[in-house]
């Protein structure tokens, strides 16, 4: 059988059943998007940047789970040239990589039936996404085109799941050759064994704890109902990683909310002051998670990961685990309620609930000077937004009062990019988080500066009309960071924003616009949007946010920091800044 490998692309993706594809098309991949536009299935949605593809294929692929009921067994899928579109699109790829989200990254590549060196886009694209990506692939023939594509989504989604990088020379896209006979697609994909030594183990030293802490990551988002299970039999408090926020209620009675440590409410932080056991479910105990390691687990730890690099990396583990977590936390909740007396835990449920109640007070006490104070916009937005809305976040100081604010329920879910660490995320996110997903509301929080990276894929919105919301932060100003200068240096440098009027541009794009300039417009522009968002309108809502309290993270991240330092340099940057708050009140006086 001859045909082109542009159409045998077009076959295996058809077969593995994907809905969409992201990207511009070029010289080098123009066949692929002509067999594209045949496919009955498959829709190819034009961008305006290939960093904007690469992170709407990323949200795709983090709310289509085959676990998941509500979606289809989708990954996102980026068809992008070669050199230029692939570079641009390297940042969400690599988002994708360090969290451990699958992906498809096809490019075209440059003709292999020619003698002639220096061809438009030729570089090692091969070596350049070798780092980012869990395997490459460069396809030379007509016969391995539809076997490498379905290897590449076995490999995307098996084991700790990533990006895997397919390049597809032009020539091969244009001109027909034998393929051979057409494998067919395997759904079938292997999972760890199951260690029944060190599920006894784990049972052991968790029930035989005084008291028992649970701690979750975005590895545990399918087995909610087992950590509620173990949670409730050991009266043990919940806490979860910045990605991990959707993988267990926070209408629980049990939820503690992000971290455990230093850098985390004080919910959490006097939740597991004295934990003597720990559970940690898929999740890495990275930089972010503990606030630049400042939150240590006890030695009694179990470790559950599909990753086996990842038990033990950071802190040793008394009980490892290298297991999916669908099949070792149900096995755990199992044993525990069979071997072991019920607790109660209704006081600590109570404490946790004064604890959450005080905090929230705290922030709603704070004197936001006529701006709007994110306790209030977070409460607004809890009360009218449905328990099942995708909330994507960006990277920045609205992150983290996301995460100590905004209360993720039961059925919803969070995105936001987290190791690699990636502003511009929201924007294109909560396209693909919409198209994953049409029946659910969609709902984005981005600061200002990660709004202006990738606010023209607004225009993507738009153009296929997606109703979604995109709450943007405006303070003028790269707030985390000029805070986590602020705190020890005394002063800013290259934080302020260039102004935009963002009425004008959400009428250029397209877009509705709502303004919230006070604590008095909250309830009213909130429900504004949502409106637009019903009636398929991408809609700008410019929220005055006052960055004036800071979060418990960023406290806690810059002291760990700095305690981290030795005592030279730790008197050299407290002193300095000392001598610099001093000449600042001379000025002001």
């Amino acid at each position: 059988m001859k045909k082109t490998a542009a159409w045998l692309v077009r076959y295996a993706l058809e077969q593995i059943g994907l809905r969409y594809t992201f990207g511009i098309p070029g010289v080098h991949n123009i066949e692929l998007y002509d067999e594209l536009r045949t496919s009955e299935s498959i829709l190819p949605l034009l961008v305006t940047h290939e960093g904007g593809a690469a992170f709407m294929a990323d949200a795709v692929s983090r709310l289509s789970d085959p676990a998941d009921e509500r979606a289809n067994a989708q990954i996102g899928v980026l068809v992008v040239v070669p050199a230029a579109g692939l570079t641009h699109a390297m940042s969400g790829v690599g988002e994708a990589y360090l969290d451990g989200v699958p992906m498809l990254v096809i490019s075209g590549g440059i003709r292999n039936d020619l003698e002639h060196g220096f061809q438009l886009h030729e570089v090692d694209q091969q070596a350049l996404m070798r780092t980012l990506t869990k395997a490459t692939y460069k396809i030379e023939s007509y016969d391995e085109v539809v076997d490498t594509v379905y290897r590449a989504y076995r490999t995307a989604i098996s084991d700790e799941p990533g990006p895997v990088f397919i390049e597809l020379p032009a020539n091969l896209q244009l001109l027909t050759g034998e393929s051979g006979p057409l494998p067919e697609f395997n759904t079938d994909i292997p999972r760890p064994a199951l260690d029944g030594q060190a599920i006894e183990q784990a049972v052991e030293l968790l029930s035989s704890a005084s008291k028992p802490g649970i701690f979750v990551g975005w590895g545990a988002r399918h087995v909610a109902d087992d950590i509620r299970r173990i949670a409730e039999h050991l009266g043990a408090p919940v806490a979860t990683t910045l990605q991990g926020l959707a993988a267990f209620p926070a209408n629980h009675p049990l939820h503690v909310g992000m971290g455990f440590g230093p850098s985390s409410v004080p919910a959490a932080e006097n939740a597991f002051t004295g934990c003597d056991a720990m559970l940690a479910v898929g999740t890495r105990f990275a930089e972010i998670c503990t606030g630049s390691y400042g939150a240590v687990p006890p030695e009694a730890l179990v470790h559950i990961d599909i990753n086996p690099g990842a038990i033990g990396r950071n802190y040793p583990a008394a009980v490892a685990v290298h297991a999916d977590a669908r099949d070792a936390v149900p096995a755990i909740a199992d044993a525990v309620l069979e071997r072991s007396e019920a607790r109660e835990w209704e006081g600590r449920a109570s404490a946790i609930a004064r604890d959450k109640a005080a905090w929230l007070e705290e922030w709603l006490a704070h004197d936001t000077k006529g701006r709007v104070n994110p306790a209030r916009f977070f409460s607004g937005l809890r009360e009218q937004l449905d328990d099942e809305a995708i909330l994507v976040a960006d990277d920045g100081n609205h992150t983290f009062l996301t995460a100590e604010l905004m209360p993720i329920h039961e059925g919803g879910a969070y995105l936001s990019p987290t190791d690699f660490n990636c502003m511009g995320y929201c924007v294109p996110a909560t396209i693909g988080a919409k198209l994953a997903q049409p029946e659910r509301q969609v709902v984005g929080i981005v600061g200002d500066g990660a709004f202006l990276m990738t606010a023209m894929e607004s225009l993507t919105a738009v153009n296929n009309e997606l109703g979604i919301a995109w709450f943007v932060f405006n303070d003028g100003e790269l707030s985390q960071i000029a805070q986590a200068q602020e705190m020890p240096y005394q002063r800013t440098t290259c934080t302020t924003l260039a102004s935009l009027d963002y009425a004008s541009f959400a009428l250029a794009t397209g877009c509705e616009y709502v303004l919230i300039a006070s604590d008095d417009d909250v309830a009213g522009g909130i429900g504004k949007a949502l409106e637009h968002m019903a009636a398929d309108r991408p809609v700008i809502v410019d929220v005055r946010i006052d960055y004036s309290k800071k979060t418990r993270f960023t406290i806690g991240t810059v002291k760990t920091n700095i305690r981290r330092f030795d005592t030279r340099n730790k008197l050299r940057i407290v002193s300095r800044a000392l001598w610099r708050k001093l000449q600042k009140r001379k000025s002001r006086s």
